[in-house]
């Protein structure tokens, strides 16, 4: 009997992803205000129609859905509780969001179990989620992790991120999940999925919304890997450079902001002056964008059809054009580079807000 032949197809033919997109909610896509009770009693009673999205993040992830990089897989993974999945999902679906994952919280079990620690503490729900998440996944799928400076996010899915490449092993893991006051079934069960999973440099990136105005330096300690933002035209901008969005996406991403959210053109100048700064973008992928908007991608002008107000097109095109003649900013202006190095994860917990710490 003749055995099949191999299959020729690529990857993303065959349906399997070569990128992951994982993003947070609140905060991070949607614009949430949990700070007091009544401000958390008001989100729970939201319909979908009440909800506001984060300017340029619906733009930001139909794009990368739809990037020319192989099949994108998009995952949620929230703290919110389960009982939000209705809403939350049909606010997605008016935002002409597709995903592939969806994971919520399960607050009321934990509460009906007498996990009280648990409604709190993200380290134990997150991690041992995102490492699911990874099963089944080829070694070679890229991951994109998008969260917000609200609760524990940078360090998570740096831990995620460093977990999967093998340099956090087994022992900093237990101590690391002791100390953040993770359930010991939850942890056991962390472990053993990390055990299970093949090593591999699978995040590429993660991205931090600092909807709480943080300092970026706040962030040094987690590497050149992650990359503080204050809104998501700079995110798009690092993700062009990064080679996952084309100039055109960059400038969808750009026209939202300004056309939906009123977003200023000094505003986009003062943030891309922002990463050149914080050593996150480069001077040629600063002046690249500005000749792909300026001048045309090739032959296709990547303005004309885009943009409601009249405006628009002629403001991007000014700011394109400074983009494309800015010369390299001297070492005066610049900030210092990222850090290097391993991460100190026990250091790191430490400094989370005193809620996070096991009591």
């Amino acid at each position: 009997m003749e055995r099949p032949s191999p299959s020729t197809k690529s990857p993303s033919e065959l349906g399997i992803p070569n990128v992951i997109y994982r993003w947070d909610l609140d905060k991070t896509y949607l614009r949430t205000d949990f700070d007091t009770f009544m401000s958390l009693v008001r989100t729970a009673f939201e319909d979908a129609e009440d909800k506001r999205t984060v300017p340029g993040a619906a733009t930001l992830l139909r794009e990368l859905r739809q990037s020319g990089h192989g099949r994108a897989r998009i995952c949620f993974i929230s703290g919110s509780p389960r009982q939000m999945r209705k809403v939350l999902t049909e606010k997605l679906r008016l935002d002409g969001i597709e995903f592939d994952e969806f994971v919520l919280k399960p607050n009321l079990r934990n509460m009906l179990t007498g996990r009280f620690r648990a409604l709190r503490e993200q380290v134990g729900y997150k991690l041992p989620a995102l490492l699911a998440g990874r099963a089944g996944v080829t070694a070679e799928t890229r991951e994109v992790c998008f969260g917000d400076d609200a609760e524990s996010d940078a360090l998570i899915y740096s831990l995620y991120g460093d977990l999967l490449a093998g340099r956090v092993d087994r022992t900093m893991l237990e101590q690391v999940l002791r100390s953040a006051g993770t359930y010991q079934d939850d942890a056991a069960r962390t472990v053993s999925i990390f055990e299970s999973l093949p090593h591999s440099e699978a995040v590429e990136r993660v991205f931090i919304h600092l909807d709480r105005k943080s300092p970026p330096s706040k962030f040094d300690r987690y590497g050149e890997r992650l990359v503080p933002i204050y809104n998501y035209f700079q995110a798009a901008l690092v993700l062009f450079q990064d080679g996952r969005l084309e100039a055109s996406a960059v400038v969808r991403v750009a026209v939202e902001m300004v056309d939906r959210h009123a977003y200023s053109i000094e505003a986009l100048r003062n943030s891309l002056q922002d990463l050149l700064r914080r050593r996150r973008v480069r001077i040629d992928t600063v002046n690249s964008i500005g000749r792909a908007i300026a001048d045309g991608a090739g032959e296709r002008d990547l303005l004309p059809a885009l943009g409601t107000l009249p405006g628009t097109r002629d403001l991007l095109r000014s700011l394109a054009s400074g983009l494309r003649d800015l010369g390299p900013l001297s070492e005066q202006e610049l900030g210092p580079p990222p850090e290097t190095g391993p991460i100190d994860y026990l250091a790191a917990l430490a400094d989370l807000p005193r809620r996070h710490k096991r009591k």
